[in-house]
């Protein structure tokens, strides 16, 4: 006899995986419907745990092959999901399951990876992101668990009075739509940010935005803790060049 999660896989899957079942809405409110039937009063969030959980202990084998899931334009659009789903780990301190398997987490992801990079669909952005971990591109950043931020707040550049920034240390990062171009850190993210916006010391930048504007540009900033040493920022600083790999960082 088969589990009612099982049973409820078997019927809201179309053939597709566990991961498609679970990172597709409309075969995700299949499977929650499907669990209700069979008494399964559990928060959508646990049955999807539950589900991932049963094919990585091996408790769906013996199935036919699941049908590939395949986008061709996610070249479009990958790197928005990168910078969300990174974005959203170093806010929520949340794993890429534990936010696909919520709902609630799950749309967060889909609003800011289409502030980035609008016009796809949800299962566009959590595919792509899915995909760039079992690519090994989303591995993870261990010193932010040394100085985790006290708050990450992810923007336009088009959004912000810079008058309005928080005048905290932390790191920044200024990126496009398809890609990162610049890490930095500082005592005082106001004062940083302004000097950047004004005339960027750095030449790259500077280029990039005398090219192309604010406009098209995004600021990601992660506000740390009052005290925190200038070594540890330059670490974090450190580990963001070398992990995302910006544009128009000097590597050190």
């Amino acid at each position: 006899m088969t589990s009612p999660i099982v049973d409820a896989f078997d019927i809201a899957s179309e053939g597709y995986s566990t991961d498609r079942v679970v990172a597709d809405p409309e075969l995700n409110k299949r499977f929650i419907a499907a669990c209700r039937k069979r008494g399964l009063r559990d928060p959508a969030t646990d049955l999807n745990r539950a589900l991932l959980n049963l094919r990585k202990t091996g408790g769906l084998a013996g199935r036919p092959r699941a049908k590939r899931t395949h986008f061709q334009d996610e070249d479009d659009y990958r790197f928005a999901a990168e910078i969300a789903i990174r974005f959203m780990e170093r806010r929520d301190g949340l794993s890429l399951d534990a936010i696909i398997c919520d709902p609630e987490k799950a749309a967060q992801l889909d609003q800011v990876s289409a502030r980035i990079a609008p016009g796809y669909a949800p299962l566009q952005y959590r595919w792509a992101a899915l995909n760039l971990r079992k690519a090994r591109h989303l591995e993870p950043e261990i010193v932010a668990r040394i100085a985790p931020p006290v708050d990450v707040i992810n923007v336009t550049v088009s959004e912000i009075a810079v008058d309005e920034l928080p005048p905290s240390q932390g790191l920044y990062l200024f990126f496009a739509a398809d890609q990162l171009l610049y890490v930095g850190e500082t005592e005082n993210l106001r004062k940083r940010l302004k000097k950047h916006l004004d005339h960027s010391d750095n030449k790259g930048l500077a280029r990039w935005i005398w090219e192309f504007g604010t406009g098209a540009l995004h600021l990601e900033m992660h506000l740390l803790k009052d005290g925190t040493e200038t070594r540890i920022r330059k670490a974090l600083e450190l580990e963001l060049i070398r992990s995302r790999q910006p544009i128009f960082n000097v590597k050190r």
